[in-house]
């Protein structure tokens, strides 16, 4: 919207041209989100308890959870109007790829929205049932692939590449579909999963995004591109600044979801993130890296998985409790301790991706 502006703004003093760059914006994003969030969040969180929204403890949980019960929460809404509000400030509105992650995070927002209202309105920490969260995931997750896959407009968008290898491209036709669907909706529920300590998800999140941020700013910049050896795809540097905004946003919440937390984003918040996560890693043709990357996520997923899997075929469970964190809790590991240790990994996992740029 502002870019529209700058642009014609630029007719008239030359020196609002800066605006036309791609990194200036991002910047300015990042800012924007940042400043958002930090100066709604205290009436958010007193709005919140004031209306008596507060997180709804599970009984199975760790005991030392019980305490957090009343905190505040849906405090995601405050990461996605910060992260709407500067992308359509700060983005091109005429980039496909701009509004194709503004319909993931609304729609993925809207089914975390509906199981936080559930919970809070039924006083229970079960909110939507698996089945019902996961079809509409599934919906909306499919939607988003096929919308990628129909305004594919050459073979690179839709290929399959490989890390630390020049010249693997395996092109993927409809299985492209597939693809795009199974990362966007595995890393919704994979970063959901993640959610279950203060602030244990959302710094991880902004260390992916200012790695897809830095790879979306590469893979949209043909010189780049050709230099790296990455596929380009032209627009998807826009990319870059929609990641800028996640990143101010979700700083911004950071500032209150650190232990102890003040809010917690709920459903809303982390659903729509990992389904941003992994719309633009599909985008930028990363979706191994981002796997990489995002490696505590695709941990805390599996643990679920293995620990449900177990119980079922042998009656035993692998962990103390699922999602892994929990279990690191039962062995006596203080919250915060888990919490800054995460981070380390994921900060050495988002390296290790970054690295696969130039390892080829």
């Amino acid at each position: 919207m502002l870019l529209w502006l700058t642009e014609y703004l630029a007719g008239f003093v030359s020196a609002f041209g800066v605006f036309h760059y791609l990194t200036l914006r991002t910047v300015v994003g990042a800012l924007t989100a940042l400043a958002m969030s930090l100066l709604i969040g205290p009436k958010m969180i007193r709005a919140l308890s004031h209306r008596q929204i507060g997180q709804v403890i599970r009984e199975l949980g760790p005991q030392s959870h019980q305490q957090k019960a009343g905190t505040p929460t849906m405090g995601g809404g405050l990461i996605l109007v910060s992260i709407l509000v500067a992308t359509l400030l700060w983005g091109d509105l005429a980039n496909r790829y701009i509004w194709m992650a503004v319909g993931v995070v609304v729609t993925f927002g809207a089914v975390g929205w509906l199981d936080d209202y559930l919970k809070l309105s039924e006083k229970s920490a079960r909110g939507l049932t698996a089945g019902r969260k996961y079809l509409l995931q599934s919906v909306f997750g499919f939607l988003a692939a096929v919308a990628l896959f129909a305004f594919a407009e050459v073979p690179a968008e839709t290929s399959l590449y490989l890390p630390f290898f020049k010249e693997v491209s395996i092109p993927l036709g409809v299985g492209f579909v597939f693809l795009a669907y199974f990362v966007i909706v595995f890393m919704s529920n994979a970063v959901n999963l993640t959610d279950g300590l203060d602030g244990l998800a959302i710094l991880p999140t902004v260390m992916v995004a200012t790695a897809l941020g830095l790879i979306a700013y590469l893979t949209g910049h043909v010189e780049f591109a050709n230099y790296l050896a990455i596929p380009y795809i032209a627009g998807a540097g826009e990319l870059a600044v929609f990641c800028g905004a996640l990143i101010g946003a979700g700083l911004g919440f950071l500032w209150f979801n650190a232990y102890p937390a003040q809010v917690f984003m709920g459903d809303v918040g982390a659903l729509s993130l990992g389904a941003a996560l992994g719309l633009v890693a599909v985008v930028v043709r990363h979706e191994i890296v981002l796997l990489i990357m995002g490696g505590l996520f695709v941990v805390e997923a599996v643990s679920v998985v293995v620990q449900v899997a177990s119980f079922r075929l042998t009656g035993k469970r692998v962990l103390r409790m699922a999602p892994i964190h929990h279990h690191f809790e039962l062995l006596g590991w203080p919250e915060p301790r888990i919490i800054v240790r995460m981070w380390i990994v994921t900060f050495v996992l988002v390296l290790l991706g970054l690295s696969t740029l130039k390892l080829r």
